[in-house]
């Protein structure tokens, strides 16, 4: 808007030049001045100056007896002087002198302010792009700098914490009062957090001590009336399935047990494990089961990586996954476990030559009490404890499956992440 307002001032300026211009000459007017205009009998009937490049003009005009007559108008129009053509700023001025109308014509070259005005925009053109980067260079480093305690408070309190007993309680520096009090609530927030989190551990321990015992107590009696020798085959039968039922009650606890425990970090990890020799002890204690199907396995590791985790979470987690490959195998079928770097990472892969899974299937084998094949004894519970050691260990896991040709479990290795 400034180059139009530039304008017109610009312009109020000139009108008030030429009212000035206007003023004078009629003050000057004389009658000498109109007889000398007359007696040159110009078939015109025209008087006219020019100023040096024509940038102004005067011209005085005869009228004819019945024309219109106007004061003091302004108008903007082109004119063509001396063969020139250029746009001016007029002011016509109509009077009647001696009883004889005249019209006064006193003109501005407007060429000039053109100039002027295309100059002043191309000016504030450049000066607003100027503006509008130093500007946007200068609200970037100061919202910056004003977020700078928001995104220590993100980054320390809540994106680098895995469990309640590692979050910082140091208050973050901040001369700003939302940002202390967002520091307070989350200190807050964090210490209910972390109670809740021990009133949780606390009562994991107390039910695997008050559930475990009654059924420690009742397998021993069953136990105890098993050896009594006045029961009958059909009371023995009941006993041994009650006994069986105990077991498996037993089993499912500890393994949620084992699952919280992961979840919770109850486990350390700082042991360097030699992932090789954990499959060859895995092939030893798995050749029964394996021979008894048939079961070929191949064990091709042709890399030495020293994981850093828990010894015994590792070794279940592969167990657990060995066993499924040994489980939902078809007879004299194949397990081939490989690995390989790509990109500086550790890549671990088991495959079977078993059943497979459909996509709805393989997306939800990691859930707890979840079934592929009711056909099978278990729980459902190996491939939750499976997904919980890898989240414990930050191992990634991809899962390929084929329906009748079998399925590849991929786990991610790296030691540059940190643990819990």
């Amino acid at each position: 808007m400034l180059p139009v307002l530039i304008e017109k001032v610009v312009y109020k300026h000139i009108n008030k030049s030429l009212l000035e211009k206007k003023e004078k000459f009629i003050c000057n007017l004389d009658k000498q001045e109109i007889n000398d205009f007359i007696i040159r009998n110009d078939a015109t009937e025209t008087y006219s100056s020019f100023s040096t490049l024509h940038s102004e003009f005067l011209q005085l005009t005869r009228l004819p007896k019945k024309a219109l007559i106007h004061e003091t108008i302004f108008i903007t129009e082109p004119r063509i002087i001396e063969e020139e053509r250029n746009d001016y700023m007029i002011l016509q001025y109509d009077f009647i002198y001696e009883k004889k109308a005249y019209r006064l014509e006193i003109g501005n070259s407007l060429s000039e302010i053109k100039e002027l005005t295309f100059t002043i925009r191309f000016f504030i053109l450049i000066v607003l792009f100027i503006i509008l980067a130093v500007t946007f260079l200068m609200d970037t480093f100061y919202i910056e700098y004003l977020l700078k305690p928001f995104n220590k408070i993100i980054d320390t309190k809540i994106r680098r914490v895995n469990e309640p007993d590692t979050f910082d309680h140091t208050p973050i520096n901040s001369h700003s009062t939302d940002f202390q009090e967002l520091d307070a609530v989350l200190n807050q927030m964090m210490d209910r957090i972390s109670e809740l989190f021990n009133k949780e551990r606390q009562f994991i321990a107390n039910v695997s001590h008050e559930l475990l015992t009654p059924i420690a107590l009742l397998k021993n009696k069953f136990e105890n009336l098993l050896q009594n020798n006045s029961l009958d085959d059909n009371a023995i039968d009941k006993i041994a399935s009650s006994l069986k039922t105990l077991d498996m009650l037993k089993k499912v606890i500890n393994n949620l047990l084992l699952i919280s425990r992961i979840e919770n970090n109850q486990y350390e990890a700082n042991e360097t494990i030699d992932l090789k020799e954990l499959l060859n002890n895995l092939h030893e204690d798995l050749k029964d089961r394996m021979d008894e199907k048939g079961l070929t396995i191949s064990i091709n590791l042709q890399h030495n990586f020293p994981f850093i985790g828990n010894k015994t979470l590792i070794h279940i987690l592969l167990y657990n996954l060995m066993v499924n490959a040994v489980k939902y195998n078809r007879k004299n079928g194949n397990i081939t476990v490989s690995d390989r770097f790509l990109k500086e990472k550790y890549y671990l892969s088991i495959s079977d030559t078993g059943i497979g899974m459909n996509e709805s299937q393989a997306s939800q084998i990691f859930n707890r009490f979840t079934r592929i094949n009711s056909d099978q004894e278990g729980q459902g519970l190996g491939l939750a404890i499976v997904n919980s050691i890898a989240h414990f260990h930050h191992i990634d896991i991809e899962v390929t499956s084929v329906p009748n040709e079998g399925t590849t479990f991929t786990l991610l290795l790296s030691n540059s992440r940190k643990l819990n």
